[in-house]
């Protein structure tokens, strides 16, 4: 079976990641390519690491035409004004910005400052983290794209909240160290390479929207999220503070974790007393769908570090979003994602 998918946006950097992996895919064939604004110019104009790829060039919006799946990989607040219109082009959808990953209208306009343009599509769309809507995304036609850090949150805390490990009376708060291609690719003042340079910026302290897609899938509402913006291009990693239900011990960790991913082939626990390694590290999951976890409990307080590493662009985006046409097609779930990424980097 092939499918044809075509990609909306695609001169951005998840448009880009969307490609680099579809190409590898044998169960694809790529329609389209729209860009409004590199409309009739060749792939390699925007993305030269494609360079030598059998690829169309750019579209312009007037010019798409059928596909089995579209791929949006647009800003912020396009998709939910154009939807009906792409419900027309494909019977199945992956969006990758925030447009539909909540469920809730007064959500949406609570986070994002103002009201949604098509709330009715928002119970439609399934959230694409496979780790947690596995079958859901089997069943369904529309899929939301996944907030990189809101991923690396989840993934971090998913085995403490399964298995009830955690006391429900103490806040969780979560410190994500971000880099620069968090920003997409049009610079601003902020991701300009000399501002950027050297820096460890606290950019969102507090009210990153992230937080309500954490609320939203673990199902807890004391959840805070903080950003830091470091110098790396590529990956998020985050640290998650909680605390544990007294007795708790090292173990119930351990099985709680093994528990929770020991069938998930894109989540490794990472945990080692030697080497430079011990942790998990974004810098080695470089182009790869893998996320890394690990935990350690401090015994004297209850208090639980969890973290988790991934790809922004990648587990934090594409990666996840190929894993969800994976399972949406029938295909086997790690189909053009079995890169391991690349040491050293």
């Amino acid at each position: 079976m092939t499918v044809t998918v075509s990609v909306v946006g695609a001169s951005g950097y998840t448009g880009g990641e969307m490609l680099r992996l579809l190409c590898n895919h044998p169960g694809v064939a790529i329609g389209q390519t729209m860009s409004r604004t590199y409309a009739g110019q060749p792939i390699r104009r925007v993305h030269p690491h494609l360079r030598g790829s059998d690829l169309p060039a750019f579209v312009e919006p007037e010019a798409l035409t059928n596909a089995d799946l579209l791929v949006l990989a647009q800003p912020h607040g396009v998709a939910q004004r154009e939807i009906e219109r792409y419900a027309q082009l494909a019977p199945r959808i992956i969006d990758l910005s925030a447009d539909f990953r909540l469920r809730s209208p007064e959500d949406y306009e609570r986070w994002y400052g103002e009201a949604h343009a098509a709330p009715d599509w928002l119970p439609r769309f399934v959230y694409g983290l496979p780790e947690t809507q596995r079958a859901a995304i089997r069943e369904t036609g529309h899929v939301s794209g996944v907030g990189c850090n809101a991923t690396a949150t989840i993934l971090a805390l998913l085995p403490l909240m399964q298995h009830d490990l955690l006391v429900p009376e103490r806040p969780i708060v979560a410190e994500i160290k971000t880099g620069s291609s968090e920003g997409g690719a049009k610079a601003n003042a902020g991701s300009h390479h000399p501002a950027r340079s050297g820096a460890v910026r606290s950019y969102a302290p507090v009210g990153h929207r992230h937080t309500a897609e954490v609320q939203q899938a673990l199902g807890i509402a004391d959840v805070h999220l903080s950003l830091t913006a470091i110098e790396m291009v590529r990956g998020a990693l985050a640290t998650a503070h909680a605390f544990a239900r007294p007795g708790t011990t090292e173990k119930d960790l351990w099985q709680a974790y093994r528990a929770s991913y020991k069938e998930e082939p894109f989540v490794r626990i990472v945990r080692t007393k030697r080497g430079n390694y011990r942790r998990p590290e974004p810098k080695i999951l470089a182009g790869s769908n893998f996320a890394d976890v690990s935990f350690d409990l401090d015994a004297e307080s209850g208090r639980v570090v969890a973290v988790c590493a991934i790809d922004n662009l990648m587990k934090g985006a594409a990666g996840s979003a190929v894993q969800c046409l994976n399972l949406m097609c029938g295909f086997k779930e790690t189909t053009a994602l079995e890169f391991g990424g690349l040491h050293p980097i």
